[in-house]
C-alpha cells in the first residue's frame, strides 16, 4: 500500500474571523499529508490553495468545536431546569 504524502507550508492566524493571517501572527510549519485528501478538501471548501484550504479547515474545526460546546451547556441547562417532560405519543421508556 503507498500513501502519497505532499509537503504543505500552512499559515494560520488562531482567529475564527474569516480573514487571512497577517504577518505578525503567521506560523511557518511543514507538514506531511495526503495530497488527495487535500484536493479533497480544498473542492469542499472550495479554496484556491492549499494553504487557504488548511486554513479553511481549521476554522472549521475550532467552530465545530464552539457549537458543540455551546449544544452540550444547552443540553445540561435544560436536564437541569426540573421541567416535566410528558410523553404524550407513549413511545418513550419508563
Amino acid at each position: 500500500m503507498f500513501m502519497i504524502h505532499s509537503c504543505v507550508y500552512t499559515e494560520y492566524n488562531g482567529e475564527s474571523e474569516r480573514r487571512m493571517a497577517n504577518a505578525k501572527n503567521r506560523s511557518h510549519k511543514h507538514f506531511r499529508l495526503d495530497a488527495v485528501k487535500i484536493k479533497r478538501a480544498q473542492r469542499v471548501l472550495r479554496a484556491d490553495t492549499e494553504t487557504e484550504t488548511i486554513d479553511r479547515a481549521l476554522d472549521f474545526v475550532i467552530s465545530e468545536h464552539e457549537r458543540n460546546r455551546l449544544i452540550a451547556e444547552a443540553h445540561d441547562r435544560f436536564a437541569k431546569s426540573g421541567i416535566d417532560i410528558k410523553d404524550v405519543y407513549g413511545v418513550l421508556e419508563d
